[in-house]
């Protein structure tokens, strides 16, 4: 029975090149209907693309990371709208955003391709997918003033309950990853009890962000059901419940059957 969506993973990865069918086939086998591969370069929002072409589980999500925010250029975009116009598996745009921890590229670099983007993503019609480090109050300020109204996903959520809030209040949903299972995960803990089931998704990340029974271990888009398990847990509801909520919401912001 298919019960799970994994909203975000990395298929593209080189991580999954040796193995990448045997990952999807586990998924399936453990009710993973749907797995979202998500590029963060132009070469692998190509490589996304292409295995989601090849496979009917996977659909994927186009956008450059704010890691490679000083590399984009008018002919990043071009490429970006012909893969989105030649696929119909491309169901989103992102991840996008900013990233102040690591600071790979320069801050208003990924300012000012973070808003580029969103307008791309609104001019192509497509969903978004936030991705946000230590950079909580400008994401906010940016979203605010976005004009697109296909909203999104903010990714692997790392905020408190007042920017949960803020994101929810202008449509958001909001994804709680792998690490909702790690014991020291307190702030993500109360998000997932905070969050209705009716604005929540779940997601992997993998190869990224192992879940607690496998930590140590390369993540992979199986293990979603460690997460949905946890967010059960939390809220003291079946696991199925979960499950089915999630899926539904998926479903709707990415527009899959």
């Amino acid at each position: 029975m298919d019960v799970f969506i994994d909203s975000h993973a990395h298929l593209e990865m080189r991580d999954f090149d040796e193995d990448r069918e045997e990952v999807i086939k586990r998924a399936r086998e453990a009710g993973v209907a749907y797995i979202i591969t998500v590029g963060t370069t132009l070469k692998d929002c190509e490589k996304a693309v292409d295995i989601a072409n090849q496979y009917e589980a996977v659909y994927a999500s186009i956008g450059i990371h704010p890691h490679d925010a000083i590399e984009v250029n008018n002919k990043t975009y071009d490429t970006l709208r012909n893969l989105a116009k030649t696929s119909k598996k491309v169901v989103a745009y992102g991840e996008i955003g900013l990233d102040f921890f690591r600071k790979i590229s320069p801050r208003q670099a990924q300012i000012s391709r973070f808003g580029e983007q969103l307008d791309l993503a609104a001019d192509m019609n497509l969903p978004v997918i936030i991705h946000d480090r230590e950079a909580h109050r400008e994401t906010l300020e940016t979203l605010a003033h976005w004009k697109g109204n296909k909203r999104g996903i903010i990714h692997c959520f790392s905020g408190d309950k007042q920017m949960a809030k803020k994101c929810l209040d202008m449509g958001f949903y909001i994804s709680i990853s792998g690490a909702v299972t790690f014991d020291k995960s307190e702030r993500l803990h109360e998000i997932a009890r905070y969050v209705s089931l009716t604005s929540l998704l779940i997601e992997t990340d993998a190869p990224f962000l192992t879940p607690h029974p496998h930590r140590g271990e390369r993540n992979e888009p199986s293990y979603v059901v460690h997460t949905a398990a946890k967010v059960a847990l939390l809220k003291d509801i079946p696991l199925e419940e979960v499950g089915e909520a999630t899926s539904n919401n998926a479903k709707t912001i990415f527009e899959i059957a």
